[in-house]
């Protein structure tokens, strides 16, 4: 079986899995454990160093499910614009199964199945350790990576998802992986951020991409929320909620230049 391997264990996290599990607890630290009726969330994905304590927010309460579909932006530029991957991927804490059925159903839409952009890209596998830190590795993943996130395409890339999820019968969930406000002073991100994420808590996408837009905001991720959101709807999501939110200085102690993290759920 074809595996597609850790590119940024030992970078973005620790490689070994007494260290991962380790730093992991850490990020959980003061956290309760507690599985919220959720259809989605909007998770960072730097280093675990700086964006981990603000993802395990989100993910202390994502509730269990037999699919994970996450949504990331494509950093690389490798591959194809909207694309799916239906390998294994392997973390250092086991081989996570893509659910390939699913990612069957897309075949013939926007989303192509493309295994490139993928190879090299951080924001998907960075979410894997955390799901198996709660749930072991008895789910699936359908991994999608979006080199283009105009709002049209993230709509369509978000139906389309949510159409076969419903069609599988299965208990899915929905992951944005995106982080906000890119290496600015750490007041002026955190305005910026805190005016789109008003946006996404009042659940209107269309505002979320027009202040970003307006702003010029670097929240690379924009996409991948847009179609998180759009599928979280279909679903019968009707709420959301900021859980947390910080920024690189936080953790640092340099606010000069941060990168700003937040962990939204929807419900």
């Amino acid at each position: 079986m074809i595996m597609r391997q850790p590119t940024v264990a030992g970078q973005f996290y620790p490689l070994g899995i007494k260290p991962l599990k380790k730093e992991l607890s850490h990020c959980f630290k003061d956290l309760e454990l507690v599985s919220e009726d959720a259809y989605g969330i909007v998770v960072p994905h730097a280093g675990y160093m700086f964006s981990g304590p603000v993802a395990a927010y989100a993910y202390a309460k994502l509730p269990k499910a037999d699919t994970y579909v996450i949504f990331g932006p494509n950093h690389t530029g490798y591959g194809s614009a909207v694309a799916l991957s239906t390998q294994s991927w392997s973390t250092p804490l086991g081989d996570v199964q893509a659910d390939e059925k699913m990612g069957e159903m897309l075949a013939g839409s926007i989303i192509d199945m493309d295994e490139v952009a993928h190879m090299y890209e951080h924001s998907i596998e960075v979410q894997l350790p955390f799901l198996q830190y709660r749930f072991g590795n008895s789910f699936k993943i359908l991994p999608i990576c979006m080199g283009l996130q105009d709002i049209d395409t993230a709509r369509e890339v978000g139906l389309e998802v949510a159409k076969a999820a419903e069609k599988t019968g299965k208990k899915v969930v929905f992951i944005a992986s995106s982080d906000f406000t890119h290496y600015q002073p750490h007041e002026t991100a955190k305005e910026t951020d805190m005016y789109l994420i008003d946006a996404l808590v009042n659940m209107d996408v269309g505002e979320f991409n027009r202040r970003r837009e307006e702003l010029s905001a670097t929240a690379c991720g924009y996409g991948p929320i847009v179609a998180m959101y759009t599928a979280a709807e279909y679903m019968g999501a009707k709420t959301a909620e900021l859980l947390k939110y910080a920024t690189s200085g936080d953790m640092t102690g340099d606010y000069s230049a941060v990168v700003g993290y937040a962990a939204i759920i929807v419900k």
